[in-house]
């Protein structure tokens, strides 16, 4: 079986009042390189997440995100009412002292004290919602496998059509090989028909016709043509993810006979 190098998976998941959102993207690599953008409550677990990521890709660049959102009606952010206070207190002694009139809108005024609201966050993971967490990273690593199967499995189809086009030609060559000594020998006998005044020694003629033939010959092009044919159909039946140098080898053979037999039998030699 072949799994492509690219893949989308997603997965959203919901704790308490918040929604989580895992997203993975893959792309082509020789080796695991990830990336993670974690947010920052959960990134105590970013060795477990990586290690999670691992075990289930074998290879590719891996682009990893992991958000939180926060569906509560009710914010994290309170105003701090004894520091309004203050400010309005410390604002009016000074209008007063300085004869300046208060201000007719304190909001605006007092939005641009920045120590007058305090947030406050949970910064603490309980084992329940990590729990929640790692179902949503299963899950969408799950859907890139599975994006990655599907590409792998159009690919090997059209892997297939190819070997057998391949095959069926390797096929088509056999005709070819049968009139092909005759008429190279025909041609030469009329090349040298034309040479006047010169004896020619049909002994040593003949053993250069037999040499020259011997080049020509394509038989075992054709046997380690259809051997590398045979291992690529059944190599590709296999999960061969880590082993994927078998098919770039495969794959210089396979263009190494071909191109010896389109250099050892011109289309138009019959």
């Amino acid at each position: 079986m072949i799994l492509s190098m690219t893949g989308f998976g997603k997965a959203d998941a919901s704790y308490g009042e918040k929604k989580i959102h895992v997203v993975v993207k893959s792309l082509n690599s020789k080796s695991m390189d990830i990336s993670t953008r974690i947010s920052p409550i959960y990134r105590e677990y970013e060795l477990e997440i990586r290690a999670m990521i691992s075990e289930k890709l074998t290879r590719g660049k891996v682009d990893f995100s992991l958000t939180t959102e926060n569906t509560s009606s009710a914010s994290s952010t309170s105003i701090n009412a004894d520091v309004v206070k203050s400010y309005i207190q410390q604002i009016k002694d000074v209008s007063q002292q300085n004869g300046i009139s208060q201000p007719q809108d304190w909001w605006i005024v007092l939005s641009r004290m920045n120590d007058i609201t305090s947030t406050t966050e949970q910064e603490n993971v309980d084992e329940e919602e990590w729990v929640a967490v790692k179902k949503a990273i299963i899950e969408a690593l799950d859907q890139l496998v599975l994006f990655r199967t599907q590409e792998g499995e159009a690919l090997a189809k059209k892997f297939k059509e190819k070997i057998d086009n391949i095959a069926r030609l390797l096929i088509e060559v056999e005709p070819f090989e049968t009139c092909r000594v005759k008429k190279i020998k025909e041609r030469i006998l009329s090349e040298l028909a034309q040479i006047k005044g010169v004896a020619i020694d049909q002994g040593r003629l003949e053993q250069e016709m037999i040499y020259y033939i011997e080049k020509l010959d394509v038989s075992e092009e054709k046997q380690r043509l259809a051997n590398h044919l045979k291992y690529f159909n059944e190599t590709i039946v296999f999960n061969i993810i880590s082993e994927i140098m078998i098919f770039w080898f495969i794959n210089y053979f396979l263009k190494l006979s071909i191109r010896f037999h389109t250099h050892k039998i011109p289309l138009n030699i019959c």
